[in-house]
């Protein structure tokens, strides 16, 4: 059995478990579940804490596992290697200090900087030849400078208003943008790809749209300029010789534009549908 680490609990958890349930796996059902066996699919699920997932997966003890790109860097697990975006949890590592405090990464050198992620920023800084004395906290590093036991901070940024709150503003390069990946083991296990071809298919399915018009017959070449598709769309004929019926992929953002041009250009009776799973 391909052997899966989930993360039990964090922003990865639910949508990994979300996701995994789209591409057809049974997931736990008890949210204190550590183990769940699926033998219809031959697989074995292991929710583990999202920052534990690369050490068990690069030292082989599982063969896949969904976690954090910074999470992976962080674990500096060398046999753990990333296999795919999975299109969630997006975010951006950054310093970030007083203002006017410092004005690029080589004003750290000798700094004390603190962090959750003492592996990836240690890395970063050994990249640009910075030495700098490392605070490893377990969260809302804001605190650390006010409190004095540091000097800067290396954290996610989203909007912002965290890091002003604290009297603190980003500078520098971005130091990591991650997102959630499947990461997988140093020698590939049986049941990867098919694992691998489910995820991918739960993502082409979250990104497009089917699109149904009918158009007259003699604006095919138009519509498809506009809507092309993945490979061609479906043109089916219809009653009226005179007007054909078309089915075509569209990426979900922007459909509406889509919509309207087709509507512009003579197409009726225009359908958006979802997409639940995809094989491309």
């Amino acid at each position: 059995m391909l052997r899966i680490a989930v993360p039990n609990k964090g922003s990865l958890a639910e949508t990994a478990a979300e996701m995994l349930a789209e591409a057809g796996y049974t997931g736990r059902r008890d949210p204190k579940d550590l183990h769940v066996i699926d033998p219809a699919n031959e697989v074995e699920f292991f929710y583990l804490r999202p920052k534990d997932i690369a050490t068990y997966v690069g030292s082989g003890a599982l063969d896949v596992g969904v976690t954090g790109r910074d999470l992976l860097l962080d674990a500096r697990m060398p046999g753990a290697r990333e296999i795919e975006k999975l299109g969630f949890a997006a975010s951006t590592f950054r310093f970030a200090a007083p203002a006017g405090r410092f004005a690029d990464v080589g004003d750290l050198d000798g700094v004390r900087i603190a962090t959750s992620y003492p592996g990836l920023v240690d890395a970063f800084l050994d990249e640009h030849g910075v030495a700098a004395d490392l605070v490893p906290l377990d969260g809302a590093v804001e605190s650390a400078v006010e409190l004095g036991v540091a000097d800067a901070i290396a954290d996610v940024v989203e909007t912002g208003t965290t890091l002003r709150q604290a009297g603190l503003e980003v500078f520098g390069p971005v130091i990591l943008r991650s997102e959630a990946v499947l990461i997988g083991a140093p020698t590939e296990a049986e049941g990867t790809e098919t694992l691998l071809r489910r995820l991918r298919g739960v993502m082409v399915a979250r990104s497009y749209v089917m699109v149904d018009y009918d158009l007259p017959a003699d604006l095919v070449d138009a519509a498809v300029a506009i809507a092309p598709g993945v490979e061609s769309p479906t043109i089916s004929p219809l009653r009226d010789p005179k007007w054909v019926a078309v089915r075509v992929m569209v990426a979900r953002k922007g459909v509406n534009q889509v919509m309207d041009a087709l509507y512009a250009i003579g197409a009726r009776a225009i359908l958006v549908t979802a997409i639940h799973n995809a094989r491309l």
